[in-house]
């Protein structure tokens, strides 16, 4: 249940069209249910605006299976499951509708395809070999209602490709740069727009790159004002907070 949907129910209480007992009904396993392996937060969508999200590495594909059934008796929609694997994907299409993309392993239950969708999100990746953290956070920002742009392979190598696009970025609202190697885009990005950035290093790179560590460095450090810094390979993180600024009230 969302505030929406939180906010029609007493409406109807209000109006008649519900009674008490049928709301208190729907509110009796708040604020958590407790199935043994997981607590499942039913206020998530209440306080945040957004159900909870599962996390799917390190889970059975049983455990996963188990919450998103109990989340779906609860009403809730457009259930995001990350790092889902294959396995995992295939015994959840068994019981419900799973939009499912292989390459960032990233699901969604019971999509609500009437929702609108709001201002420019960009994601723009150095390289192709970052488009697994790139559709992670493009996936994400696009279920929680987002306009998403992506503009992929525009690293700094080739700085012509990013610039043939400088329109496009100045009508964007945030950007989300992802990038591995030496980290470079966001830096390059945050000089030439007015909206936030949010920089997301990835693993992609030689030895030296320390697993993504050599990018978080330079991301930290950027010369450019404006740019903030996700964990490396954390696509979701940074399609939610992206989707977080898009939406503020106010911003044009």
């Amino acid at each position: 249940m969302d505030h929406k949907e939180m906010l029609e129910m007493l409406n109807g209480v209000k109006e008649g069209a519900i009674s008490p007992d049928d709301a208190l009904t729907r509110l009796k396993t708040a604020p958590f249910e407790d199935i043994g392996y997981a607590k499942i937060d039913n206020h998530r969508g209440i306080r945040q605006g957004v159900p909870e999200v599962i996390y799917g590495m390190g889970k059975t594909a049983g455990q996963i299976c188990g919450i998103v059934d109990r989340m779906l008796e609860n009403g809730a929609k457009d259930i995001i499951v990350t790092r889902l694997s294959e396995e995992a994907a295939a015994s959840l299409e068994k019981q419900c509708r799973l939009e499912y993309h292989p390459i960032p392993k990233f699901g969604i239950v019971n999509r609500d395809s009437v929702r609108d969708k709001t201002g420019s999100i960009i994601v723009a990746s150095g390289g192709t070999s970052d488009m697994a953290v790139c559709e992670e956070a493009a996936l994400t920002a696009e279920a929680l209602g987002n306009q998403v742009t992506r503009l992929y392979d525009v690293g700094v190598a080739g700085l012509h490709r990013l610039l043939s696009h400088l329109e496009i970025l100045a009508s964007a609202r945030v950007v989300i740069a992802v990038a591995g190697m030496e980290g470079a885009l966001p830096s390059v990005i945050g000089g030439l727009v007015s909206c936030p950035v949010i920089a997301v290093p990835t693993s992609v790179g030689y030895g030296a790159n320390l697993g993504g560590i050599a990018a978080l460095l330079s991301m930290l450090n950027s010369c450019a004002s404006g740019v903030s810094v996700v964990n490396i390979d954390n696509g979701f993180g940074a399609g939610f907070l992206a989707s977080r600024i898009n939406q503020m009230e106010g911003v044009k």
